[in-house]
């Protein structure tokens, strides 16, 4: 069934197949929208001339991010990076994924893209993706470990700097964890605890860790989960990390 903003669309632009001629797209892929993607909102807004309020509303109308907000919003982000790099989602989380709110930025479009992957996608065929890419047998077609990608090896010195900078933080490994503390999802575990003050550390800390441990490798990692072969509903994920570290990269820049 389709919703109203897509209806709209539709009858602002003469009928599906005008639509679809109008924004460089096949007739097939229109009739097989529920909704506007994300991605096509602002091109659909431009030939029809419907608002992005309308096509989109719970895209363009979700309530922005206030400064005292900033950190606990880092802190939620880092929080889902965690979870979804360090198991694959269940169908609870799914379920929770798939009613994800955003905003107009490059953050809230690729929030929309996560939520629109978790409504498609079943628990067993993330289940299976998730392995694929960081499993596999005998591995994965990613390792999510900044040695590996800073060197080329695992449990290599930028692993060794890593924790001598938690030692001194006070941060240890929690019991049962198994993956080295340069995973990718527990880097970011550290990352929201530090964000959310749940982890006590010096003022500066969360600096200090992005700096030296992420920025110079996560971005490549997550445009390789974007772009892994074995990706469908991860392509989504490392989108929404590439976007977010970016981000983080141009806050931390800025001058203190």
């Amino acid at each position: 069934m389709r919703d109203p903003g897509l209806s709209e669309a539709i009858r602002a632009a003469g009928g599906v197949s005008e639509l679809a001629r109008q924004i460089g797209i096949s007739q097939p892929s229109v009739s097989n929208w529920a909704r506007i993607p994300a991605e096509r909102v602002v091109s659909v807004e431009a030939v029809t001339g419907v608002d992005r309020t309308v096509l989109r509303p719970d895209l363009y109308g979700a309530t922005r991010i206030q400064p005292d907000d900033v950190d606990a919003a880092r802190a939620q982000e880092y929080a889902l990076l965690a979870t979804l790099l360090m198991r694959a989602p269940d169908i609870a989380l799914l379920s929770k994924l798939s009613r994800l709110r955003a905003d107009p930025s490059p953050l809230g479009l690729a929030h929309a893209a996560l939520a629109e992957a978790a409504e498609i996608n079943t628990a067993d065929s993330v289940a299976r993706e998730y392995f694929d890419l960081f499993i596999g047998l005998g591995r994965g077609e990613l390792l999510p470990y900044g040695s590996y990608y800073l060197t080329g090896f695992l449990h290599e010195r930028p692993l060794a700097r890593l924790r001598e900078d938690l030692a001194r933080f006070g941060i240890a490994r929690g019991e049962g964890v198994v993956e080295p503390e340069d995973h990718a999802g527990i880097l970011c575990e550290i990352m929201s605890g530090l964000a959310s003050g749940q982890l006590s550390a010096p003022a500066g800390a969360d600096r200090l860790i992005f700096e030296k441990h992420l920025k110079p490798w996560i971005g490549r990692f997550f445009a390789d989960l974007e772009n892994a072969e074995a990706a469908n509903f991860y392509k989504r994920v490392g989108a929404l990390g590439r976007s977010f570290m970016e981000i983080e990269k141009e806050a931390f820049d800025l001058p203190t």
